[in-house]
């Protein structure tokens, strides 16, 4: 049996952090602005966090990709409240941290694999687990069509994702390959 090892880096960490952060807050800020009846701005930006974990677990390990999750949510929650309705900032807090820790385990499942599967798969699940937990505590009972919006915000996920493999695959080789195997004691 091996065990994967990761040199987790303090730069790396705070760069992660700081981008799931922003990209957090700004999401949660832009879903207060619907597009239509399908779609608010929010859809566009909130994908962008599965990149950042996706890079972070892909370069640094899983370790690094939960710190950067915890203090991502941690940042992003105060920063919410700040921006956008106190219902957003719980639901997108929730949503988050299980979607996210969700992805981190999917993606440390299929690492070894074909270099998309892993961000692809990950992400797809994370996209499904985020989208029905915020939709559903940020706006259900308010009498606002979040059923259309989460539908509409699934389906921009799932493109969004699509189109994250493309700058996913163009840094892999500029991340630092970290990760040494070691036999199990």
């Amino acid at each position: 049996m091996t065990e994967a090892r990761f040199t987790v880096s303090a730069k790396g960490v705070a760069a992660g952090v700081a981008a799931m952060a922003a990209i957090v807050a700004l999401s949660n800020y832009l879903v207060q602005f619907p597009i239509n009846d399908w779609l608010t701005w929010g859809a566009f930006s909130y994908p962008v966090a599965f990149l950042i974990t996706d890079l972070t677990n892909r370069s640094l390990g899983p370790r690094a990709a939960r710190r950067v999750i915890y203090a991502g949510f941690a940042l992003a929650v105060v920063l919410s409240l700040w921006l956008a309705d106190p219902r957003i900032a719980v639901a997108s807090g929730s949503a988050f941290l299980v979607a996210q820790l969700l992805d981190v385990a999917v993606f440390n499942r299929l690492r070894a694999g074909l270099w998309w599967r892993a961000p692809l798969v990950s992400s797809l699940l994370g996209s499904a687990v985020d989208t029905a937990l915020f939709w559903s505590i940020a706006f259900a009972g308010t009498g606002l069509p979040w059923q259309t919006w989460a539908l509409g915000d699934f389906g921009v996920k799932l493109a969004v994702t699509a189109l994250m493999l493309v700058p996913f695959r163009l840094l892999m080789p500029t991340l630092p390959a970290r990760f040494e195997t070691e036999k199990a004691a």
